[in-house]
C-alpha cells in the first residue's frame, strides 16, 4: 500500500511530511524548494486555478478571486461573529449557503471552504508524489484540538474531494508533542503543555507522557484567534487613518487592501525580531482629487502591542481553564515540566511573555513552529502504518456534547475532556399516546443556554410502537471516536428493535454535493485546469454579508 503522509492544513501556510527510510519524519519541499506553501487559492478569469505562492502573487491584481483563510470558514456558519468580522475586510465576498454555512463567491459562483481546502490538499498531495516518486492516496490530516464536530467533518470532506483517504484526523498539539519527541526525553511521568498559536486558531493542550503514552489531560482554545488577527488590527488602524486624512475608503479598493494586508503581515514578522520597521506603499490609492497617495510610516513593536493587547488577553482564559480542568497549578509539586511552542505567531515576543507568565516557565523553542505539526502527523502516520510503535496517543473531547431540553436548556451527555473513544447513553420516554417519533437536537458547547452552543444536528427516531404516554422508551447512544467525530444510534428499549434514525446535519456538504464536486473536477482536469463553473451552485439565493454589488441581495 502507498505510504501515509502527514499534512498540516494551516490557516496561513500548509506543510507535508513523511517518514524517511530510517523512520525519521521529514518535511517535503515543492518544485520551488519551499517546505511550506501559502494556503491560498486563486481563480483566473479564464477559470485557471493557482495554489500556494503562485496564488498569493495574484492577490494584488485578482483580489476578489483569490481566497485565503479558508480554515477560518470551514464548518462555520455565516452569521458567526468572527466570520462577519473576517468578511468586513476580506477582499473577496463571503456568502451564505442554503444551509447557512459560510462560503465564498468567485466569479459569480458560490464555493465551499471545503473545496478551497481541497485545492490546497491536492497541491500538497502532488508535492508528496513528486518528492517520493510514487502515488499517494492516504494521509493523516491535523486540525486544531478545539475544532468542533462540524469543522472536523468538513476537513475530512475536503480530503475526500482532494482524492485522499484521510485515515485519521489528529489534533495539532498532540502531533506537535509527538514530533518534539517528548516521550524520548527520559523515563517516568512528565507533564507538558503545548501552546499552539497559528495563523487563525489557538490551542492549548496539557498532557502527561509516560512509557511512550501521550495522555491528554485537558484542552482548550479559541478557533477565531490567530496571527492574522494581529495583521488585521494594524490594517484596520491604517484604513481608519487614511480615511481621516484623505477621505478615501480603502476597503472599496481590493488592490490597495491586498497590498496593505501583505505589508502589515511583513511588518509584524519584522517586528518579532526588530523593535521598529517601515511600511512603505507608493501609489497605494488616489485622493479625492485624483492625486496619488504614497503611504509611508514607521511602526514600532510597542505600537503594535498596544493595538493588540486585547488579543493577548484572550490567550489567558483558555489556558487557565485547561489548567483547572486538568487539576494543575503552575509552581506546585505536580508541575508542568515543559511548555512547547507551536505556530508562527509564537515567535512574537509578547506572546512568549504571556506563556511564561501563565505557566511560570520559559517555553521551549527547539523545533520549527511552522513544520512541527506536519512532522508529528507523519510520525503518527508511521504508527498507523506499523512502521513505528514507540508511542500511543490518548486524546480527549474538546467540548461538552449534549441535547436541547425544554425551550432553551442544555443537558450534558458527554463532558469535555472525556477520554476518547467515549460512549454515553440517555433514555427518553414518549410524552403522548401512540407517539410516532421522538425528535432530539444535538449541541456542542459549554453554555447552559442551548442557543449559545453549536448545533450539530437533529436526530429523528421514527416508527415507534404504539402505547400510552411514557410506555415507550428510546435509548440514545452517542459515540465520539478517537478523531473526535460524533456518531449517534438509537434503539427502542422494550423490544430491542432499533428505530429508524435520521441525522439531519445543521451544516456541511452532503454526500451528493461532494460527489458532484469530485465529478466536476475530473471533467475539468481533462481541460488543462480550466474551471468553467467553480463551486457547487446554491439551490436558493445566497445572501451577502460583505461588499454587496448590483446582482446580490443583502
Amino acid at each position: 500500500m502507498s505510504r501515509i503522509i502527514g499534512i498540516d492544513l494551516g490557516t496561513t501556510n500548509s506543510c507535508v511530511a513523511v517518514l524517511d527510510d530510517k523512520g525519521i519524519p521529514k518535511t517535503l519541499a515543492d518544485a520551488d524548494g519551499e517546505r511550506t506553501i501559502p494556503s491560498w487559492v486563486s481563480w483566473a478569469p479564464n477559470g485557471q486555478i493557482s495554489v500556494g505562492q503562485r496564488a498569493r502573487r495574484q492577490a494584488v491584481t485578482n483580489a476578489a478571486a483569490t481566497i485565503y483563510g479558508a480554515k477560518r470558514l470551514i464548518g462555520r456558519k455565516v452569521n458567526a461573529d468572527d466570520v462577519s468580522w473576517f468578511a468586513r475586510l476580506a477582499p473577496f465576498r463571503i456568502v451564505a449557503a442554503p444551509n447557512g454555512d459560510a462560503w465564498v463567491r468567485v466569479h459569480g459562483q458560490p464555493i465551499s471552504p471545503q473545496e478551497v481546502a481541497a485545492h490546497i490538499l491536492r497541491a500538497i498531495r502532488k508535492t508528496a508524489e513528486e518528492a517520493l516518486g510514487e502515488p499517494v492516496t492516504r494521509a493523516v490530516v491535523t486540525v486544531p484540538a478545539y475544532f468542533d464536530d462540524a469543522q472536523r467533518q468538513a476537513t475530512r470532506d475536503a480530503g475526500q474531494i482532494a482524492g485522499l483517504d484521510v485515515v485519521r484526523i489528529l489534533n495539532e498539539p498532540t502531533a506537535a508533542a509527538l514530533a518534539y519527541g517528548a516521550h524520548r526525553v527520559r523515563e517516568g511521568r512528565r507533564i507538558i503543555a503545548v501552546f499552539d498559536l497559528g495563523g487563525g486558531t489557538f490551542d492549548i493542550s496539557l498532557m502527561s507522557v509516560e512509557n511512550g503514552i501521550f495522555e491528554v489531560l485537558a484542552t482548550g482554545g479559541d478557533t477565531a484567534l490567530g496571527g492574522e488577527d494581529w495583521d488585521r488590527r494594524v490594517l484596520e488602524r491604517i484604513v481608519d487613518e487614511m480615511f481621516d486624512q484623505y477621505r478615501v475608503d480603502l476597503t472599496t479598493i481590493p488592490m490597495a487592501m491586498s497590498r496593505l494586508r501583505e505589508a502589515c503581515e511583513t511588518a509584524k514578522k519584522a517586528l518579532s525580531i526588530d523593535r521598529e520597521t517601515t511600511i512603505s506603499l507608493p501609489f497605494l490609492a488616489n485622493d479625492q482629487h485624483g492625486a496619488p497617495i504614497n503611504y509611508e510610516r514607521t511602526v514600532t513593536r510597542e505600537y503594535v502591542e498596544q493595538l493588540t493587547k486585547d488579543l493577548l488577553d484572550r490567550l489567558e482564559s483558555p489556558c487557565k481553564r485547561a489548567l483547572a480542568d486538568a487539576g494543575l497549578t503552575p509552581g506546585s509539586t505536580n508541575d508542568i515540566e515543559e511548555v512547547l511552542l507551536v505556530g508562527g505567531m509564537t515567535r512574537w515576543p509578547a506572546v512568549q511573555d504571556v506563556v511564561e507568565r501563565i505557566f511560570q516557565r520559559k517555553p521551549s523553542k527547539g523545533a520549527n513552529p511552522d513544520e512541527v505539526v506536519a512532522l508529528g502527523g507523519a510520525a503518527y502516520a508511521g504508527i498507523l502504518a506499523g512502521e513505528a510503535d514507540d508511542a500511543q496517543l490518548l486524546d480527549v473531547t474538546p467540548h461538552d456534547i449534549g441535547i436541547k431540553v425544554g425551550d432553551s436548556g442544555f443537558a450534558l451527555v458527554v463532558p469535555r475532556n472525556s477520554m476518547l473513544p467515549v460512549r454515553a447513553r440517555r433514555l427518553f420516554a414518549t410524552t403522548t399516546v401512540d407517539q410516532k417519533f421522538v425528535s432530539i437536537e444535538l449541541y456542542q458547547g459549554e453554555d447552559k443556554e442551548v442557543a449559545k452552543n453549536r448545533k450539530l444536528g437533529q436526530v429523528v427516531l421514527d416508527d415507534l410502537p404504539k402505547g400510552p404516554a411514557g410506555s415507550v422508551r428510546v435509548e440514545l447512544i452517542m459515540t465520539v471516536d478517537v478523531e473526535g467525530i460524533l456518531s449517534v444510534t438509537a434503539r427502542e428499549s422494550k423490544t430491542g428493535r432499533e428505530a429508524s434514525v435520521t441525522i439531519r446535519p445543521s451544516g456541511g456538504l452532503s454526500q451528493r454535493e461532494i460527489v458532484e464536486i469530485i465529478t466536476r473536477r475530473r471533467q475539468e482536469s481533462s481541460h488543462a485546469g480550466v474551471l468553467p463553473g467553480g463551486g457547487v451552485r446554491a439551490t436558493t439565493q445566497e445572501h451577502m454579508i460583505a461588499k454587496p454589488d448590483d446582482d446580490d441581495e443583502t
